[in-house]
């Protein structure tokens, strides 16, 4: 397996995963996003279908992963689509970790505000975005070097 098709496995497996954690448990989410005191708050149930429509983003990218990684489309095979591809998923990623900085400079949960970056779930995704970002930033690296 080359190193872009790993890449293209993991996007598939996390942004699968992230459909279903978005779309499909988002019961789930609410729990790792509010504070157990503030889930009586009447924004509480607005929030959790909200998160909805971030596993509606993340379920294209997966299927796009997918897709590129089982078919090989005619389209891929040429260098400079390929490079935009990887540049993209990377782009993806670094924007899921990038809005967790600010949030982890100040210490993760402060009161009932954020999320904690620094434990459970939310850790694991901000970890596994910057690797999943550096991953797809270091396959496009490789296409740009063999140009």
């Amino acid at each position: 397996m080359r190193f872009s098709d790993f890449a293209l496995l993991l996007n598939t497996l996390w942004f699968g995963a992230a459909f279903i954690q978005f779309s499909i448990a988002q019961g789930n989410t609410l729990k790792i996003l509010v504070p157990r005191e503030e889930r009586g708050n009447p924004i509480a149930p607005t929030l959790s279908a909200s998160v909805a429509f971030l596993g509606g983003i993340n379920l294209p990218i997966g299927l796009l992963s997918l897709y590129l990684l089982l078919l090989r489309p005619p389209f891929f095979q040429a260098h400079d689509a390929q490079l935009a591809l990887f540049l993209f998923f990377a782009a993806c990623h670094f924007s899921q970790f990038a809005y967790n900085l600010p949030v982890l400079v100040r210490g993760g949960r402060v009161g009932v505000a954020y999320w904690p970056v620094l434990k459970g779930p939310m850790l694991r995704i901000f970890v596994i975005d910057a690797l999943l970002f550096v991953t797809n930033l270091v396959v496009a690296l490789l296409l740009v070097s063999r140009s």
